[in-house]
């Protein structure tokens, strides 16, 4: 393990500027980073869309706002539909939410990195890497998803052709090939950020920053547990897996009264949740859902958001429609989880030891699903074919097959075992420690998996 940073539990730590973009699944587990760091001492900043500066700064993390702010939903309503699309929900978001800011983005970093001693880089915040290089910065990469290694050893599910799963028998050799082809395919994405670093005076790179661009040289924290996707031998060798790391708070961090008089009633529920993102492009989930539990016989809790539209218009006997709930209150007292596959729902409800159902949209979470689904914790049903009795049909599998529960229960407790937020900053004051010894060339010692 390596030892902490000399000084940095004293006051005397470093500041630390860690970036990101996208859902609170994107923003929560950075929130727990920066509290980690602030406890060993440093001075923690999160940089990111200015819509997140008021849950930030209450808790006493320094903020600096980085554009694009989040996606105008008001303004154009099917936005939230193309960003969630299984086939081009990915490109949506690059294409049309981050590249035409990419120039704004860097500005905003650059100011955010001002007297900064590391930054820290999330998968779509692609000027991280150009303000470090620009500044001559120490920088950290990391990844909240297995998907983004494109791994030919462990080859992800990609949500344009989920089918593509099956072919997983063909080997590293035809992985390489199909993935190099869709690279390929994708490589008009990442031409503004080419564009970029050639008027920043950056030299040219043929690494795309979607792909082994996005890894630092330095550190590549894997923020997953080792039991979702271990290590495999074509990821970057700087790569440490740290565990999941777990923050959940949305304003409430305990139940409410009304939901918790309602769990207290009867035994424990199927909770149903689409997230922060997926929630926004509901459709008939939440009514589809009600009716699986009614034709189980199961009392019900929805987690419906903001929307008002999302709540059924009847709700049947024991089913309660609430907006938020922190995942690790209530998590733990369902009895099945059904979910859209985003990987901080997913940790959650890998955490809780409940088995699970998985309704994946696109992005990362068909993958998600797919691991789930190997692990020996979860059924997916594709969300064209969500309906009440589909629904159902899956559920009663989950709960009156013993091996999920026991399974899921075992996962739940070996999760429980990992410490993410210790293993990541372990690893990000190991990177700091090499280069204050001037050795920022050489990779740090990495902290070892919290699961042998």
């Amino acid at each position: 393990m390596v030892e902490p940073l000399e000084g940095s539990r004293n006051g005397n730590g470093k500041r630390i500027v860690i970036s990101t973009f996208g859902s609170l699944g994107d923003l929560h587990p950075y929130i727990a980073l920066a509290l980690g760091l602030q406890a060993r001492g440093h001075r923690a900043v999160i940089a990111t869309s200015g819509f997140y500066r008021p849950k930030v700064e209450a808790l006493g993390i320094g903020f600096a706002s980085v554009r694009p702010d989040k996606p105008d939903t008001d303004a154009d309503p099917d936005l939230m539909r193309r960003i969630m699309d299984q086939r081009q929900g990915t490109e949506t978001v690059i294409c049309e939410l981050l590249m035409p800011v990419l120039r704004q983005s860097y500005d905003d970093m650059l100011a955010a990195a001002e007297g900064a001693d590391l930054l820290v880089g999330h998968p779509l915040t692609y000027t991280t890497r150009l303000v470090a290089e620009k500044r001559g910065l120490l920088w950290a990469s990391t990844l909240l998803q297995p998907i983004g290694f494109l791994s030919a050893y462990d080859p992800p599910v990609l949500p344009p052709a989920p089918f593509l799963e099956h072919l997983r028998f063909l080997g590293p050799v035809f992985h390489r090939m199909l993935f190099g082809v869709g690279k390929w395919s994708v490589r008009a994405w990442s031409a503004p950020w080419h564009r970029l670093r050639a008027e920043l005076g950056l030299p040219a790179i043929p690494d795309s920053p979607l792909f082994e661009g996005q890894h630092a040289p330095g550190l590549v924290l894997a923020m997953f547990s080792p039991l979702f996707a271990p290590k495999q031998r074509d990821w970057p060798p700087q790569t440490a897996v740290t565990g999941f790391a777990f923050y959940d708070h949305d304003g409430e961090a305990e139940l409410s009264s009304e939901l918790q008089r309602f769990l207290d009633a009867g035994p424990p529920p199927i909770v149903f949740t689409l997230g922060s993102s997926a929630v926004m492009d509901a459709g008939s989930f939440y009514e589809h859902s009600a009716a699986a539990a009614k034709l189980l016989g199961r009392r019900s809790v929805l987690l419906v958001g903001k929307e008002t539209n999302n709540r059924p218009a009847a709700l049947p006997e024991g089913a309660i429609a609430v907006d938020y709930a922190p995942y690790s209150k209530l998590f733990p007292r369902a009895a099945a989880i059904v979910h859209q596959g985003g990987v901080g729902t997913t940790a959650q409800a890998m955490l809780s030891g409940r088995p699970m159902l998985v309704m994946p949209y696109g992005h990362d979470q068909p993958d998600n699903a797919a691991r789930l689904r190997r692990l020996g914790i979860s059924r997916t049903l594709p969300r064209s074919r969500y309906t009440p009795e589909r629904a159902a049909a899956e559920l009663r599998q989950l709960l009156e097959q013993p091996t999920y529960g026991v399974r899921a229960a075992e996962v739940g407790q070996r999760v429980a075992q990992e410490d993410g937020v210790s293993a990541a900053c372990d690893a990000l004051e190991g990177l700091l420690g090499s280069s204050a010894l001037g050795t920022q060339a050489t990779r740090p010692q990495l902290p070892r998996s919290p699961i042998h």
